[in-house]
């Protein structure tokens, strides 16, 4: 926890100075781009070896759930409905309020962009079964890497002891790639700096119009996702008060706000669960630590919009089915790194991928990051508890309070 806050604290700091740099060296800042160019490349670098390390550890961790049956299984189906609703909200906003059209990005962009075509919806349908799964790994097809982890993790988990090597060997991956994820994110104050000097120094602080209408339209996703879709949820199925249910939870919330961290978050949330509420503790101790590794809400939301702003920015149109994968990959991507340090800027690279969006567009939108990361990091912790109180009420349990 203390790690991550001092890296958002200095990747704040590299922001405003970057700015400040950019501004003050105007075109001379594009000889800062090398170092921003190389910081994107490691995250890029560890993109294909995380998602499979990722991926397959977690679903050989949900073992519990498919021991528990009745109860993992209520919980995935929320948590994956809330997060399709989420991702769905944000791509409504995004096309309805078009943030990145009218962006400018220079006369490099359009030639970097002169070679690159997005993917049809039959080539990417096409690409999620590879033929050979070592090339899909060297061709970055991330559809098709998701694809053989959710296959390989659920083969590991079916056969259980005969399987008990791969198991150790993938969770020991797992921990030595999020060890190497977490050297990469010690130098993201570097790349943040780099990039966000660059922006601001080729761009002009022009730039920072569209940031704005980009940022309004992800929080307002997030507040129509946490004030209304998830209240309604939480009334439904929950049959519990939503204004008492956020003064229960509040601790947590604010929690998550300040430190941008679900899992830094988690033993507040499961106290004012069980405390304020009165879900047991059977269901609050799995329900909660799954929804702390699989159920982002805001991230996904969060992802799904910024891939749509920096299409736009671009000038690059993406279709209905297009849109769809947006959605697709924005949910499995927030799945899949849930836990990693930093776990925005990696999924996003992710997501951006999948429809062949230009990587360097992240640098655009690292302005305005860290309040963003905050914010839906605090609906992910809000999701969580919504999803905990309905489970444990689908289970028959008697709550505190009842509508």
């Amino acid at each position: 926890m203390y790690l991550k806050v001092k890296i958002h604290t200095q990747i704040l700091i590299a922001i405003v100075l970057g700015a400040m740099v950019g501004l003050a060296l105007g075109e001379k800042a594009e000889h800062l781009k090398i170092v921003g160019d190389m910081f994107i490349k490691l995250l890029k670098m560890i993109i294909i070896p995380l998602i499979l390390a990722s991926m397959v550890a977690g679903i050989i961790s949900l073992g519990d759930a498919r021991r528990l049956g009745r109860i993992g299984l209520k919980t995935f189906v929320y948590y994956m409905a809330t997060t399709l609703l989420a991702v769905t909200v944000g791509l409504l906003l995004v096309n309805l309020i078009k943030p990145g059209v009218g962006v400018d990005m220079g006369a490099e962009a359009a030639v970097d962009m002169a070679g690159r075509e997005t993917p049809s919806l039959g080539s990417i349908i096409k690409d999620i079964i590879p033929e050979n799964p070592i090339a899909a790994m060297a061709e970055n097809k991330v559809l098709s890497v998701i694809f053989l982890s959710l296959l390989l993790g659920i083969a590991i988990s079916r056969i259980g002891e005969k399987a008990r090597p791969l198991m150790a060997l993938f969770e020991s991956f797992n921990a030595v790639m999020m060890k190497i994820t977490d050297w990469i994110m010690l130098l993201a104050p570097v790349g943040v700096f780099a990039l966000i000097a660059y922006t601001i120094g080729t761009m002009g602080l022009s730039v920072l119009r569209p940031l704005a209408v980009y940022m309004l339209t992800v929080i307002l996703g997030l507040s129509i996702h946490a004030v209304i879709t998830l209240p309604v949820l939480l009334s439904l199925f929950g049959k519990y008060s939503p204004l008492k249910f956020i003064r229960d939870m509040f601790s947590a919330v604010a929690t998550a706000f300040s430190t941008a961290s679900s899992a830094a978050t988690l033993p507040i949330t499961m106290e004012c669960l069980r405390e304020n509420t009165g879900v047991s503790n059977k269901v609050a101790s799995f329900v909660l630590p799954l929804g702390a590794t699989v159920n982002m809400d805001g991230t996904a939301l969060y992802e799904a919009v910024a891939a749509m702003f920096i299409a736009q920015a671009y000038g690059i149109s993406l279709n209905i089915g297009q849109q769809l994968v947006i959605m697709l990959t924005a949910t499995l991507a927030s799945i899949g790194a849930a836990a990693i340090p930093g776990a925005g800027l990696v999924t996003m690279v992710i997501v951006l991928k999948a429809v062949n969006l230009p990587e360097e567009g992240i640098g655009m939108i690292l302005a305005v990051d860290r309040i963003l990361d905050m914010m839906r990091t605090a609906v992910n912790v809000w999701g969580d508890a919504c999803g905990t109180t309905v489970v444990a009420r689908l289970e028959g349990e008697e709550l505190k309070v009842q509508l």
